[in-house]
Order: structure tokens, then C-alpha cells, then sequence
């Protein structure tokens, strides 16, 4: 694939699986061996731990929405400075529903291997994110 074949594809994952909320649509994205480098609390290996790490985040903000500010690509990594708006309507790592609303940015880099979502590694403000929830200072 081409660097904007590769970009275009980590928009299409974004949009497809977490802004349109189809997590099943993964299975066709994401390796089955894929590595998150910096994984979210309590996902497991693989895509069925991608899986459970975005069904985290859309379980605390039903309507996280993310918009990609810029992408760069070189060879098979893509990197995708983002940010995330949602209202926190739901349980998010043990924090009970707070209905605030929230938008936390981002930085992820990714690996598009053979077609598919290979790796991962996401820096996301989450100080921020818990300062706007109102669990921290």
C-alpha cells in the first residue's frame, strides 16, 4: 500500500469502527495478531483486545466522536494527531457516569501491515480527561 493508501486507511478505521460504533467491522480491518505497544487497562492480546479497549471507551462516552487533525506516514507506520469529544454517560475505568461533557486529544501511531491494522501505540491526554470528569484536580 501507498503512504495515502495507508492513511486513508487508518481514517477509514476510525470512522468505520469507532465514530459508526462497528466494532465488528475490526474483524475485517485488524490482524488477529495485532500489538498494542501501550495497552489500555485490562485489554488482552490480539484484536479481540482492540476490541474490548474501544467497547471501554464507547461504553463511559456512547457518543465519542473522533476527528483527525493531521496524518503522517513513512513505510508502514502512520501517525494521527487526533481529538475525541464525548459526553461521559456511562461506567469509564470505575468512574461512575458523570454527563460531562469532554474533548481530549491525541497522538497515535499505528502500523498498516499487509492490509491490515498490525500495531499500536496511543498517547491520549487522559490528566485531561479525567480533570474534565471531575475525578482529578
Amino acid at each position: 500500500m501507498t503512504l495515502e493508501e495507508n492513511k486513508k486507511f487508518m481514517s477509514n478505521f476510525i470512522e468505520e469502527v469507532i465514530n459508526k460504533k462497528n466494532l465488528d467491522a475490526a474483524d475485517d480491518l485488524v490482524a488477529a495478531d495485532f500489538i498494542e505497544h501501550l495497552p489500555f487497562p485490562g485489554q488482552g492480546p490480539g484484536r479481540e483486545g482492540l476490541k474490548f479497549a474501544i467497547n471501554a471507551m464507547l461504553t463511559g462516552f456512547p457518543d465519542m466522536n473522533w476527528t483527525v487533525q493531521e496524518q503522517i506516514a513513512e513505510g508502514e507506520t502512520v501517525v494521527t494527531r487526533f481529538t475525541w469529544t464525548g459526553t461521559h454517560d456511562g461506567a469509564f475505568m470505575g468512574i461512575p457516569p458523570t454527563n460531562k461533557k469532554v474533548e481530549v486529544w491525541g497522538v497515535v501511531i499505528d502500523v498498516v501491515r499487509d492490509g491490515l491494522f498490525a500495531e499500536s501505540r496511543i498517547i491520549m491526554d487522559t490528566v485531561g480527561l479525567l480533570q474534565q470528569v471531575g475525578v482529578m484536580g
